[in-house]
């Protein structure tokens, strides 16, 4: 392995996690904004208010996106394996 398969294996990696873990981020910013602009118009400053409606957004986001997300897993170990397999035949 070379230099540059290994930036590339690093790459793919890296794009892997984000569409991996990109939708559940995004959903608890997005509620996170949410529940940030509620607290500020009605001056609700309790702390344990934000927790409750992000995790049950981030369970809905989990569950709805899960198949997607184990199939980027799964190519990218696939892949990963494929190159340990041609890598032992040099």
């Amino acid at each position: 392995m070379n230099e540059a398969e290994a930036i590339e294996i690093v790459q793919h990696a890296v794009w892997t996690i984000f569409a991996a873990c990109g939708p559940a981020v995004g959903a608890a910013m997005a509620v996170g904004i949410l529940i940030a602009l509620f607290q500020a118009l009605t001056q609700i400053q309790e702390v344990t208010l934000t927790f409750v409606p992000k995790i049950l957004a981030i369970f809905f986001v989990i569950a709805l996106t899960a198949s997607f997300t184990g199939a980027q897993v799964f190519a990218f170990t696939q892949e990963s394996y494929s190159r340990i397999e041609t890598g032992f035949d040099r």
